[in-house]
């Protein structure tokens, strides 16, 4: 199906997927939305975030509405879906289609990350988009979108960047040849160019993230190592944090954001000026010298955070009014019309009432995510070979590497894996559909 009839089957897909944003009343927002808003309202680089989310919602709102941003995520994860469908069955149909969109926004997390101006609802189609990469019958124009869209949604958060590398390895071993393997390395390689292309101009520095060591110190301070290298090498090291040796906050969202932390304030009690930026030099030398004491003790820490992170699989920390955060309103008052900003504050999310409202739909979540689970392993019992082996295989990547790159490196929330757990129920419900051909004659993956 194709044309028209496509068309309208994404967008009856797309409007399901975006019911929670219409049961707000608005489009769910979380608190770095509003950094992600004054990334080109202001105009401003923010020190911790990439600047290409920002640009991208501008292209969308143009300062007038959120709305128009939340209908084109859902409209972009209702076409890769579509073209998952496609290739898996050999064609896509408008009955599957809404079969599998109506069953994912009513038992799985995925229509709450879709409706979050956010860019995590990019880690979700990672796999998706790779596995078309890797095996999909694409024409020109949909592998110049796939390529540039995987590209965008990599370089849009940086937890993206490995799980990619893990996708782009496991189409290698998967595909053992150049032609899939160069078209899945394509967008990983053009959004590790918008990187150092963006953070070039806009901090003077060619580096992935200038300022990530910063995010790195304060996991390894809550872990423990780097809070031991720090007593263990002060006060003769001189660094500036070893006025805090042995009492340095142990959360590390505590060390990163709260007001009173090292990073934030000096020993004197005086506030500090964007103080990742200036904490960042020392950070990757108590990191260099961490990792050479105590490695073992750091990979621990890591593969617990990880398998922490794999069972954070919960909806919830995206929806009160206190992860909606301060930020955001100040730039809906600055740059947005006045009706925009009464739309906002009608919502459930600013009343704090969606948390509330929003749990009589989300106590399904966890029994679909175990049977998702157990059914996606089942389907590789039926027939089809290398492209369903191929599917479970990414899929699986997928889920896994965000759980690493996510837990190990940032702190498990659930909100990182809530962003990809629905791949499993929706793999499992794609390849136990009825019609799925064994295989298709003729075709060439390439």
């Amino acid at each position: 199906m194709r044309g028209l009839p496509a068309l309208l089957a994404i967008l009856a897909g797309a409007l399901l997927l975006l019911w929670p944003a219409l049961l707000n009343h608005y489009p769910i927002l979380f608190s770095d939305t509003g950094a992600f808003l004054a990334q080109s309202t202001v105009p401003l680089m923010i020190w911790d975030k990439p600047w290409i989310y920002g640009p991208l919602l501008h292209l969308f709102h143009w300062e007038r509405t959120l709305w128009l941003p939340a209908l084109a995520q859902v409209v972009v994860v209702s076409h890769l879906l579509w073209l998952a469908q496609r290739e898996l069955r050999g064609a896509a149909t408008w009955t599957a289609h809404l079969l599998l969109t109506g069953g994912l926004a009513a038992l799985t997390a995925l229509p709450w990350v879709a409706s979050l101006v956010m860019p995590d609802f990019f880690s979700g189609l990672l796999p998706l988009g790779f596995f078309l990469l890797a095996y999909g019958r694409l024409s020109r124009g949909e592998l110049v979108y796939v390529v540039a869209l995987m590209a965008l949604g990599i370089a849009a958060h940086l937890s993206n960047i490995p799980t990619a590398l893990a996708l782009v390895v496991m189409v290698g071993l998967l595909r053992l040849s150049w032609r899939p393997l160069a078209r899945a390395a394509a967008p990983l390689l053009i959004a590790l160019g918008l990187l150092l292309g963006t953070n070039w101009i806009g901090h003077g520095q060619a580096s992935l993230s200038p300022y990530g060591s910063t995010f790195l110190l304060a996991r390894l301070i809550g872990d423990g190592p780097a809070a031991r290298t720090i007593s263990a090498r002060c006060p003769e090291s001189g660094w500036y944090l070893c006025a805090w040796a042995g009492r340095l906050p142990e959360d590390s969202d505590v060390f990163l954001w709260e007001g009173f932390s090292p990073m934030n304030r000096d020993a004197a009690g005086n506030d500090i000026f964007l103080g990742g930026v200036r904490l960042a030099p020392e950070a990757r030398a108590i990191i260099a010298e961490t990792l050479a004491r105590e490695p073992w003790a750091v990979a621990r820490a890591a593969a617990g955070n990880a398998l922490r992170q794999m069972f954070l699989v919960e909806i919830g920390d995206t929806l009160s009014r206190h992860a909606l955060g301060d930020s955001v309103r100040p730039r809906l008052v600055e740059f947005f019309p006045a009706a925009e900003v009464a739309r906002h504050d009608a919502s459930l999310q600013f009343a704090d009432r969606l948390p509330g409202v929003a749990a009589a739909f989300l106590w399904p979540q966890p029994v679909v995510l175990v049977l998702g689970l157990a059914g996606l392993l089942w389907a590789l019992r039926r027939p089809g070979g290398a492209l369903r082996l191929g599917f479970v295989a990414l899929v699986l990547v997928g889920v896994l590497g965000n759980a690493v790159a996510t837990g190990a490196l940032s702190k498990p929330h659930h909100r990182y894996q809530a962003r990809v757990a629905w791949l499993l129920p929706f793999g499992a419900a794609l390849l136990l559909l009825p019609g799925v051909p064994p295989a298709r004659p003729g075709r060439q993956h390439g």
